[in-house]
């Protein structure tokens, strides 16, 4: 039995070490640290290990090895909590919304009930329905002057009646809506 140093072991083996550990991770801090503890594995572990340069040298290439697929796998699992978590706060975001939009709209049709009816019906048709102005005149038998005169009436009610928060919502529910 040969009593192989950590110094030739080293100077023989790291440069492939590190070569074989490139070609799985392409990061060469990393590779540096995982052959170097590969190295130390080896001298803490050197009593179970036989003490010929083959078994030696299958010991650091499978600790290499396993430590650049656990760093794969870790890393695969991090990216998998990022993309869960800008997911979560995606869906959370597109859940605020949508309360704020049913509570902005519930608020509209109690304001849009209080209207005369004429007012009313064009509002509706415009701004609910989305009829444009010739349509809602034609269905209504009325001048376009007079839808828009309406839908502007029916805008100042629903301006006057709403918080000043939800009015600025008001804009926002109708782009996105």
């Amino acid at each position: 039995m040969i009593d192989l140093s950590i110094e030739y072991l080293f100077r023989k083996h790291y440069s492939r070490l590190c070569h074989f550990a490139w070609q799985i991770l392409s990061d060469n801090e990393l590779i540096e640290d995982i052959v170097q503890d590969a190295f130390m594995g080896y001298w803490n572990n050197k009593h179970t290990i036989a003490n010929n340069d083959i078994a030696i040298k299958n010991f650091l290439y499978t600790s290499v090895r396993h430590a650049c697929y656990n760093i794969i796998r870790r890393e695969k699992v991090e990216q998998r909590y990022h993309l869960l978590n800008q997911t979560e706060t995606v869906e959370e975001l597109q859940t605020i919304a949508k309360i704020i939009r049913a509570e902005v709209m519930d608020e509209i049709y109690k304001i849009i009930q209080t209207m005369p009816n004429g007012c009313q019906s064009i509002f509706r048709l415009g701004y609910l329905e989305g009829l444009t102005n010739p349509q809602i005149a034609e269905q209504l038998n009325i001048s376009i002057n007079t839808v828009k005169t309406q839908k502007q009436r029916g805008l100042k009610i629903i301006k006057s009646k709403l918080s000043p928060e939800l009015f600025s919502l008001l804009t926002l529910v109708f782009i996105e809506g």
